[in-house]
């Protein structure tokens, strides 16, 4: 009897560790590959990933939904695990171990915030991501990456035609319209603003200095907010143009984020010059209340976030119909018909319309 007892406790004890998977990751490869293999799994807590580095010199670094290409803050990172050409076996390997259910997002941080990055061709990979349709799917995660690589991309593409060129950089593409260097591109960074904390009618923070190719991530954590581009004399009106070629102001859609949901949607921004962005939040009766943001106002001048914002409180007139601007925005992107200093990238949210997918896809392919 004894002796059972002491038996069925040990498996009770041995079980987790009984039960536990160990998925293997391969990283990498002998063609080149930059990808991880597989890209996503499921996982549970007390399962194990093995990271196996194969040829080249890549890492395993764990990033956040909202900002792919970016360690995380107090995140796991392998450092880089540079491996030869000729090395067909005894690959080093990287381990973690699952915590919990949460989400785990991974990419490799070779080349880092430059055209040539490793995170921006797609390296990436995820534990526990949300399925397919999913706010936080693997899909829009990949996608949100690529969106950065193809800004990335671009920026540098335009930088290189301006330095042969006396005539800078084409139009009609990714690019500032003061196109900017090759260093400035390295330095592109991700800005992440939270929509509606903790219930406030706030963007936080409510404006930002950004450079060109920098990304702007709105994360929507509650409540149902939009972020939409208005204009400095109408805040509170969605911006369109009356140009000829038709460029409007950027939209996210809704967002509605249940009071119990701990996965948020986001919707992101590609900076494309200094250029001051206007933007609020288009539920009814936000706008008046307080719920705009700017990007690059010039808090010096007249037409200063404080005075924006007054301005919103000021208005009555969040109607949804658009505010004709004078001309067409300046710094625009043709390609996607985005207007004045931003172009729109990828969504990774649930809701948005087929013709904002169609123009992400124009920025990505």
């Amino acid at each position: 009897m004894f002796s059972s007892v002491v038996l069925s406790l040990a498996a009770l004890v041995l079980a987790p560790g009984v039960l536990a998977t160990v998925y293997d990751v391969t990283v990498g490869g002998s063609a080149g590959n930059l990808t991880f293999t597989p890209e996503a799994i499921g996982a549970v807590p007390g399962d194990q990933v093995v990271f196996h580095f194969e040829q080249k010199n890549h890492t395993a670094t764990q990033s956040s939904f909202a900002s792919p290409c970016g360690p995380k803050a107090g995140g796991f990172s392998s450092g880089f695990m540079p491996v030869s050409a000729n090395v067909t076996d005894n690959f080093p390997t990287y381990t973690i171990t699952v915590n919990d259910t949460q989400p785990i997002w991974v990419y490799c941080a070779q080349a880092a915030n430059t055209a040539a990055s490793h995170c921006g061709q797609g390296m990436v990979f995820a534990v526990n991501c949300g399925a397919d349709g999913t706010a936080n799917s693997f899909t829009n995660f990949k996608n949100a990456a690529l969106a950065i690589g193809a800004a990335l991309q671009a920026n540098s593409t335009s930088s290189s035609a301006a330095a042969g060129s006396p005539y800078g950089a084409p139009t009609g593409t990714v690019a500032s319209s003061a196109p900017a260097s090759t260093t400035a591109a390295a330095a592109a960074a991700t800005h992440t603003v939270v929509v509606g904390a903790n219930g406030t009618l706030e963007f936080n923070p409510q404006e930002v200095t950004a450079a060109p190719n920098d990304v702007v991530v709105f994360q929507f954590v509650a409540k149902n907010h939009t972020i939409t581009q208005s204009s400095f004399p109408a805040p509170c009106q969605k911006l369109a143009s009356t140009s000829t070629s038709g460029q409007v102001g950027f939209d996210s859609g809704f967002m509605p984020v249940a009071a119990n949901s701990t996965e948020f949607p986001t919707f992101s921004i590609v900076v494309n010059d200094t250029t001051p962005i206007w933007a609020y939040c288009r539920q009814t009766d936000h706008c008046e209340s307080g719920m705009v943001f700017a990007i690059n106002a010039n808090d010096s001048s007249s037409k200063s976030f404080s005075a924006f914002l007054a301005e919103a409180k000021a208005s009555n007139a969040t109607t949804g119909a658009p505010a004709a601007s004078a001309s067409s925005a300046s710094g625009a992107t043709t390609t996607a018909g985005a207007a004045s200093g931003a172009s729109r990238t990828v969504s990774a949210s649930a809701g948005l319309g087929l013709g904002l997918i169609g123009a992400a896809f124009v920025l990505l392919f």
